[in-house]
């Protein structure tokens, strides 16, 4: 991620000096001492930034404020000035921005700008497998489950046997009632990493809706062992807790 800052500051310093200079390798230094800030106090790093962007800081300052409004939880001002900075770099620097700026997004939960900022990026980088698989979550998180398989599928086209595809896209057919499709994408997932937290409680999900308690039992209490201290594992042992005491007509989705 340090190597992309500094390439966005060196960008944004040659189209405003117009050349290499020693000016640039002080903004580049100045840059990362910025963002180091941002991750050590970021309190600190904003009120720096914006000093730093009144004495002409330009773009990579504005950057620098972004990436610390984000630690200092502001996520949708971070996400307007990261959208801000679109117009002012190169193309091949616009979809990092934007699927910052989604990221900034999804965290101050406006899904539906987490979405636009994907899709723009997707503009840049239809085939970048990662983004879609942000995207299907985004869409996912906004009830647009064949979208979200979709994307899903390109993803797939892509990559072959990602794990976390086959998990994300066993959820989204769940949803969509496509059962035996869900259980065939998480048994895939399975094969390929037997001990996949958020696909074995996928699984015990599904298994729990056919009536096979013992199954989902089986795969929950697997979540618990293999990834304890985690959300999944949290919502596998309420699972394991409403079926043993009084049924789980919902079991929670766990990850």
């Amino acid at each position: 991620m340090t190597k992309g800052f500094a390439a966005l500051c060196l960008l944004l310093a040659m189209a405003a000096t117009g050349s290499a200079s020693a000016q640039q390798v002080d903004a580049e230094r100045e840059y990362l001492a910025c963002l180091e800030l941002a991750r050590t106090a970021p309190g600190d790093a904003e009120a720096s930034a914006r000093a730093w962007e009144g004495q002409g800081g330009a773009g990579p300052a504005r950057h620098c404020r972004a990436v610390a409004l984000a630690r200092l939880g502001r996520f949708a001002e971070s996400a307007e000035l990261l959208e801000a900075l679109i117009g002012e770099v190169p193309d091949q620097m616009k979809p990092g921005l934007l699927i910052q700026a989604g990221q900034a997004w999804l965290m101050a939960d406006d899904t539906a700008r987490a979405y636009r900022s994907q899709t723009l990026a997707l503009e840049y980088r239809p085939n970048d497998v990662e983004l879609l698989i942000d995207r299907s979550i985004t869409l996912a998180g906004l009830g647009r489950f064949w979208e979200a398989i979709d994307d899903l599928n390109r993803a797939h086209d892509l990559a072959q046997d990602r794990v976390e595809v086959y998990v994300y896209r066993a959820t989204a057919y769940r949803f969509v009632e496509a059962f035996d499709l869900a259980m065939e994408d998480v048994n895939r997932a399975l094969e390929l990493e037997p001990s996949h937290p958020e696909g074995l409680m996928e699984r015990g999900i599904l298994r729990y809706q056919e009536g096979n308690i013992g199954g989902a039992r089986e795969d929950w209490q697997a979540v618990v062992d293999v990834a304890p201290n985690t959300p999944a594992a949290v919502a596998a042992k309420e699972n394991l807790w409403r079926t043993e005491n009084r049924g789980a007509p919902n079991p929670a989705p766990g990850g």
